[in-house]
């Protein structure tokens, strides 16, 4: 059976810095057309797989709590009025701003704060939230709802293990709640397989054939983002060479990457690039500790 991927651009309900979001449009024209299972080794939020059609999905991400947030939400997608009341109780609980259930900033705030009310009201708090979720680590509603208050909507966890994300000046609104019930609709009508292994241990761990499609995101070689920083020149290596096997195998991928970046140069994935299809990419690439748009070289690399 065709598919086709979708039209309309849904917004992952996680909205972190540097997702693909506004780069989907432009990722999936370059897309195939006929698409069995979907697969994306490095799934982050979400924001590429909730666009695409496919027969199935099969997503993964070594980090488990993103993992363990998708699979929370895709829980609650088939009870969402359980979800709506169990959010609400704690908003209400630790008395959290939440523009969407009319739980407005003060006025006194907004005046004294007038950048920053958001933060300056929902710290204490936030704080308070985050020690709780850190004294189990199981609530994972808690921790989604650090993460939409949270400084740039980063998933960050300290050398002990502890959520250490400091409140950001956010809200939870209407934009966060269309994407949440745009995100129950997606996954409460699709096939979708969970993982969260190394990216090598997942492609290795799956059955691939030639009806299936992978989609790559991986950690920038050449960024300073958070999202970026534990990957090197040697995991690089490791993921063109995974590569490489998919492509003998004639399975079809595509896979993101920044080749130039300020004043760095990624000459390893620009060299390997070249025997492959190599499409310029009109880059959104912002970082955790920078959040402006930069001068980047990001293109989407294709066999097909």
């Amino acid at each position: 059976m065709k598919t086709q991927v979708k039209e309309k651009t849904s917004r992952s309900p996680f909205f972190y810095v540097g997702d693909k979001y506004k780069l989907v449009p432009q990722l999936k024209s370059h897309f195939p057309d006929d698409i069995e299972n979907f697969i994306e080794p490095f799934c982050g939020g979400g924001s590429v797989f909730l666009n695409v059609d496919a027969e199935k999905y099969i997503i993964n991400d070594i980090d488990a709590y993103m993992i363990a947030l998708h699979k929370m939400l895709g829980a609650y997608s088939t009870s969402i009025d359980d979800f709506w009341s169990d959010l609400n109780d704690i908003i209400e609980e630790y008395d959290l701003s939440a523009s969407f259930l009319g739980r407005t900033v003060p006025e006194e705030y907004k005046i004294k704060y007038v950048k920053t009310y958001y933060a300056k009201y929902n710290k204490s708090s936030y704080m308070k939230l985050r020690d709780d979720f850190n004294d189990d680590k199981n609530d994972l509603l808690k921790l989604y709802i650090l993460l939409i208050y949270g400084f740039n909507r980063m998933l960050r966890f300290n050398g002990n293990g502890d959520f250490n994300l400091p409140v950001g000046n956010v809200d939870f609104n209407q934009n966060v709640v269309n994407a949440l019930n745009n995100y129950f609709d997606f996954v409460s009508e699709r096939k979708i397989s969970y993982f969260s292994l190394d990216f090598e241990d997942f492609l290795s761990k799956i059955k691939i054939s030639s009806d299936d499609f992978i989609y790559l995101d991986p950690p920038y070689l050449i960024s300073f983002s958070e999202y970026n920083k534990l990957w090197n020149e040697q995991e690089e290596i490791r993921l063109l060479s995974c590569l490489d096997d998919l492509n003998s195998r004639n399975i079809r991928f595509a896979v993101s990457n920044i080749i130039k970046h300020k004043n760095m140069y990624n000459e390893l994935f620009d060299k390997w690039a070249k025997k492959y299809n190599v499409i310029d990419i009109t880059s959104n690439y912002i970082s955790f500790h920078d959040n402006t748009q930069k001068g980047s070289y990001e293109v989407l690399v294709t066999n097909y």
